[in-house]
């Protein structure tokens, strides 16, 4: 959108981590669902967020409040408390938990962002080591325990019948969902 800015400022490329960066100031704690697990960094947690995003662009999960792939909101150094944390599971290492913190308890995206995460990252399992990639909204969120509800029923659906349920007819087998920016430093946005 040449000559329009984003209205909460997402093409300004200097306010973002470089992806090969692993900046704890810029992501949230580990929250409640990655406690006793172990947590990734560093490199660990720059390799998965390097498939995340690329998972992300594949599937279409945006945010549209910033008009960039959900995976960005990581390296948004405006947001310091906000974004994506991985765990491995304690009793499991090959189940992955992944807590999205919103930029704020309100963000009416929480739902849409994170069942779009989870499909994105169960929905294309083979391009990971991983059996599931368990998802949760982080507590700050003030519908925390209606979102989590509807994620574990998806991962129960999951578990049961390997497949994602809807999203693989509303998604298709890897093609994004609309007609997304193909590039993370492109400046168009999808709205």
């Amino acid at each position: 959108m040449a000559g329009f800015p984003l209205p909460f400022g997402g093409d300004d490329a200097t306010a973002f981590d470089e992806y090969d960066a692993f900046v704890p100031e810029h992501l949230p704690d580990p929250g409640e669902f990655l406690e006793g697990h172990a947590v990734l960094t560093d490199a660990d947690h720059l390799a998965f967020h390097r498939l995340t995003r690329a998972l992300f662009q594949e599937r279409g999960v945006y945010d549209m409040t910033f008009g960039y792939n959900l995976a960005r909101l990581n390296l948004d150094s405006r947001h310091e408390n906000a974004g994506v944390r991985y765990a491995e599971e304690a009793d499991d290492p090959a189940v992955l938990r992944a807590e999205f913190t919103p930029t704020t308890p309100f963000c009416p995206q929480t739902s849409t962002l994170t069942v779009g995460a989870f499909r994105a990252w169960n929905g294309l399992s083979h391009r990971h080591e991983y059996s599931i990639v368990r998802v949760r909204a982080g507590r700050m969120h003030h519908r925390n325990d209606e979102i989590n509800d509807q994620l574990r029923s998806l991962e129960g659906q999951y578990r049961e019948s390997d497949a994602i349920g809807d999203s693989e007819a509303a998604v298709g087998q890897g093609e994004p969902a609309t007609n997304y920016p193909t590039s993370p430093d492109d400046p168009e946005t999808p709205f």
